[in-house]
């Protein structure tokens, strides 16, 4: 369960951070802050960790015995025999295809684009690995792409929310032109954040049918998966109250340079608690037995 948020939270970096640089970048002047690079590579490196690690255990769970984890005959029929086991390897390629690439490419588009490209890998991939791929029937590839929208949407989000927090942490009160650029930066995700909102909604409400069923809706607390889930729903609304928070409240008033930095730190650093909260619950789901399933 840890393993699986771990590297969800890693994930957020590798798609979500790219993401924002492409449509939020513009506001630095053509200049991007000297972090965003280090921290997508850092994001990546411990991605492509966290993933072999999971391949590893994978492996052992598998042989039954954890002293053939490293074994690299069992390891090359875990990748080569089983749909995890390939997934796994794709999800540590990926990641490790993106720390070559932060190497060699200099911060700007280019890396923006590549990596937003194998972000996109990372996010399809973890939906290769969950309920949604287990399904079955006509409603399959409705299933998997919710799944996938999902993942995508959550992780751009919370990668926004990452930068944001890191942005407003910095040294910036009296800077107005690094107010002003957060405050456009806030505003432009405005959109990015209405969009990842109605597509978090959406495909939620499809793997919920998968998954829940309506019949079992009034019921969740009948099961853990259910207690989860309701939890997670929680976290979430409680983060649509801080992103509107931001949005119609911190936002205008930096815009108007009546402060509002301490204000904002503080939601933005409960609005990522909540993000890595419900990467814990998500992480935790995706051991359990859905409703419908029982």
């Amino acid at each position: 369960m840890g393993l699986r948020a771990a590297q969800y939270a890693a994930a957020s970096v590798v798609l979500g951070l790219p993401a924002f640089m492409l449509y939020a970048g513009g506001v630095f002047g053509g200049q991007p802050p000297r972090w965003t690079r280090p921290v997508l590579g850092a994001g990546a490196a411990a991605l492509t960790l966290l993933a072999l690690a999971a391949l590893t255990l994978q492996t052992g769970l598998m042989a039954g015995t954890p002293d053939q984890a490293l074994n690299p005959e069992a390891l090359g029929f875990v990748v080569g025999a089983t749909a995890l086991g390939a997934a796994y390897a794709v999800r540590a390629g990926a990641a490790l295809l993106l720390v070559l690439t932060v190497l060699v490419l200099p911060p700007g588009r280019g890396l923006w684009c590549v990596a937003l490209g194998l972000g996109l890998i990372v996010a399809a991939n973890f939906a290769w690995t969950g309920h949604g791929a287990a399904t079955e029937g006509a409603g399959r590839w409705l299933h998997l792409t919710a799944d996938i929208l999902h993942a995508v949407a959550a992780l751009i989000w919370l990668g926004a929310v990452f930068a944001f927090l890191v942005l407003a942490t910095r040294r910036i009160e009296g800077d107005a032109a690094s107010q002003t650029a957060l405050a456009s930066a806030l505003s432009g995700f405005a959109r990015v954040g209405t969009l990842c909102v109605a597509v978090l909604l959406v495909t939620g409400l499809i793997n919920s049918a998968f998954l829940v069923s309506f019949a079992r809706a009034l019921t969740l607390g009948e099961t853990p998966y259910g207690r989860l889930l309701a939890l997670k729903l929680v976290a979430f609304a409680a983060m649509l109250g801080l992103a509107a928070l931001h949005r119609f409240r911190s936002t205008p008033a930096l815009e108007r340079g009546e402060g509002g930095l301490s204000g904002l730190r503080l939601s933005l650093g409960a609005e990522l608690a909540l993000g890595l909260l419900i990467l814990a619950l998500v992480g935790a789901m995706g051991m359990l037995a859905p409703p419908v399933s029982l």
